[in-house]
């Protein structure tokens, strides 16, 4: 009798047990089944930088033929890939353009020519015919785009084919820039003082000669009797910048500036002079971030052809020219970013938000940081189940904007990302006064905190490690080592502040230096100053343990939680955040994917966390590369909602 109870009790337990399970699951296959939907303004007051999502190809056209320019914007990456039309119904020469209609997939490198001729829409090897009506359904070949970069070992990021009547003969030639990443490489090449050793990035154009209707390569075009060779992405423009009857030449590059090639030959015979960066009164024309695609055309119609260029954070600006000369040289005015009528919330690519009631009027705000390296308040104005949202705002530090980037050897793949800063961060009272500080790690891999006063914001501080008796760890790839005791972990990854053990200090939890999941004890030392201890990796992994920075598991063993197992390049880029997921009483962990994963806190003890990965949260992709999860409860029916920041900039909710 007493087996058969304890059997019938065994069954109980284990019923109960199944049902909880396949409990979750079926909340799991439920929650799949829904879709992030974008964060809108909500606001129909507001306006806002003009943007897309990650890259912005502009195609500055009269697309609705009433006489206007009105802006095509091709937009290449996830999830916001399209292309999009922002019409102008204002005119003018810096009108408010309206929200942005898709009207189709993104097309890669496409390029508009302005010509005497008319306007030209081109792709590599090909021109769109009967563009406005037709987009890509009227391709005619051109030239085999393939034969200009069959020798190419690393295949070009950009092949930029551009129309126009090179020698001034009549008829329309074909120019082309490549970028060529042979030399330089890509990653992990600087010494131990920070110089790299591959080489530089090239960018070249290349001449496609129409003669009697067939196109003849003529190889590189040069400029003082060089191969013209700018720092990447060429984007060649040819047009009379400097009105003296002939055809000069501006190119972009991969980084931020623009330059000039006069011609000091004539409309027949070009010849062009060693190129110069383009200045003002204010130094070098700068776009604020990189990769940029500069588009000429006359915007104001005022006889002197200015530049539209798409930045890499999906905005788009005016560079005009003034028509005068400094030098020989146009003057060209600072770039003055397009706006639009508010609509999907947005900072800049890669945003890396965090909920919390910022200015303290009881609803929750947006802190995020961005691949441009900015931090930034959002605020909401609206505090009920729909916030309403401000513009995102930047912060500043004794006065001055906060900004983190890598410059010359900042980044492990280089001087070509010279310009990104990808913060990420929490925010959580650090120094224990009552104010929310900001704890941000960046490209750099240095955790620092921003303190808060209340009032201002400090400047950032290092955190500092009690290391003790053991050596200093940080990744074996970094060419420079930490200053003092400072914390350095992989770049990219969120430094996720908490208090972990409840013992009113707080700690940190993220990537160590190997990429493991570690936990990082807040103390203080004996003056007083907040420090962490060495990361102790107590996070393990149910049934897999290795996973790569896409959240693809590498093992399907359990262990210690190695949520990169790369190294230098690929190392780090994990966005992680802490949240009682499935309302069991304990913190699940929320990590980036394709959306977000989850993994499960299926047991937890002092020294020992085991998580199991439970998949994406939903199926919408909302990454090409990264994303960045934090948690709301906008409609405050104490349920965790999802907010996601993807790579577009753009954010996406989830509401369970």
């Amino acid at each position: 009798m007493k087996n058969r109870i304890c059997s019938v009790f065994t069954f109980i337990i284990f019923s109960f047990l199944l049902f909880s399970l396949s409990s979750f699951q079926g909340k799991q296959d439920s929650e799949l089944k829904k879709q992030f939907d974008i964060v809108k303004y909500n606001d129909p007051d507001a306006t806002s930088f003009l943007g897309v999502g990650l890259w912005a190809w502009p195609i500055p056209i009269d697309y609705d033929k009433d006489g206007d320019m009105d802006l095509l914007v091709s937009c290449p990456d996830k999830p916001f890939n399209g292309l999009y039309f922002f019409e102008n119904k204002e005119g003018g020469d810096f009108p408010v353009f309206e929200e942005p209609v898709k009207l189709g997939p993104a097309i890669p490198q496409i390029q508009v020519s302005h010509t005497e001729d008319g306007v030209y829409v081109t792709i590599p090897g090909k021109e769109l015919k009967d563009f406005e009506e037709s987009l890509l359904q009227k391709p005619v070949d051109i030239f085999p785009s393939d034969e200009l970069i069959k020798n190419m070992e690393k295949k070009p990021r950009f092949n930029q084919w551009k129309m126009v009547d090179f020698e001034g003969d009549g008829d329309l030639d074909v120019v082309v820039g490549i970028d060529d990443w042979n030399d330089y490489g890509w990653d992990n090449a600087f010494d131990d003082q920070g110089n790299w050793t591959n080489g530089p990035l090239h960018g070249y154009v290349y001449l496609l000669e129409n003669k009697e209707g067939k196109y003849v390569n003529q190889g590189k075009i040069l400029a003082s009797k060089e191969a013209i060779d700018v720092y990447g992405a060429p984007s060649p423009n040819f047009a009379d910048f400097d009105r003296d009857g002939d055809l000069d030449l501006i190119c972009g590059e991969f980084l931020d500036k623009l330059t000039y090639f006069e011609n000091i030959g004539s409309r027949s015979n070009p010849s062009y002079k060693k190129g110069v960066f383009l200045t003002n009164a204010d130094g070098l024309v700068k776009m604020d971030l990189q990769m940029i695609i500069p588009v000429s055309i006359d915007w104001d119609q005022d006889g002197n052809t200015d530049l539209v260029v798409g930045d890499e954070d999906g905005r788009v600006a005016l560079i005009r020219n003034s028509g005068k000369l400094k030098e020989g040289v146009p003057v060209f005015e600072s770039p003055a970013y397009f706006r639009q009528k508010a609509d999907n919330l947005k900072f800049g690519a890669l945003a890396t938000p965090v909920s919390v009631d910022w200015d303290q009027d009881g609803d929750e705000d947006l802190i995020t940081g961005n691949s441009a390296g900015y931090i930034a308040f959002i605020e909401n104005a609206g505090g009920g189940s729909e916030p309403v949202w401000k513009e995102p705002k930047l912060l500043k530090s004794n006065g001055k904007v906060l900004r983190i980037q890598a410059g010359e050897n900042g980044s492990i793949q280089g001087p070509a990302e010279a310009k990104w800063g990808y913060t990420t961060l929490s925010v959580a009272d650090w120094d224990g006064d009552g104010n929310q500080d900001i704890i941000f790690n960046s490209i750099w891999g240095k955790v620092q905190w921003i303190r808060n006063t209340g009032t201002t914001l400090e400047d950032p501080k290092t955190i500092e490690v009690a290391w003790g008796n053991q050596s200093i760890v940080y990744p074996n790839w970094n060419w420079w080592k930490p200053e003092g005791n400072e914390l350095v972990t992989q770049w990219r990854t969120t430094p996720y502040a908490i208090d972990w053990n409840k013992d009113g200090i707080m700690d940190l939890v993220m990537l160590d230096h190997e990429g493991y999941l570690s936990f990082f004890e807040g103390s203080k030392n004996q003056s007083g100053t907040h420090v962490v201890m060495p990361g102790k990796r107590i996070f393990y992994g149910k049934s897999a343990s290795v996973y790569t920075n896409r959240n693809i598991a590498q093992n399907a063993e359990s262990g210690e939680l190695r949520l990169n197992n790369a190294e230098a390049g690929g190392s780090g880029r994990r966005k992680i955040s802490f949240v009682d997921y499935d309302s069991d009483g304990d913190l699940d962990l929320l990590v980036n994917s394709v959306n977000v994963s989850l993994f499960e806190n299926i047991s937890q003890t002092k020294d020992k966390v085991i998580f199991k990965d439970r998949g994406t949260v939903s199926d919408t992709i909302l990454a090409g590369h990264t994303t960045s999860p934090t948690f709301v409860d906008w409609n405050k029916d104490g349920i965790w909602e999802i907010l996601v920041g993807a790579e577009d900039g753009h954010f996406y909710h989830l509401e369970r």
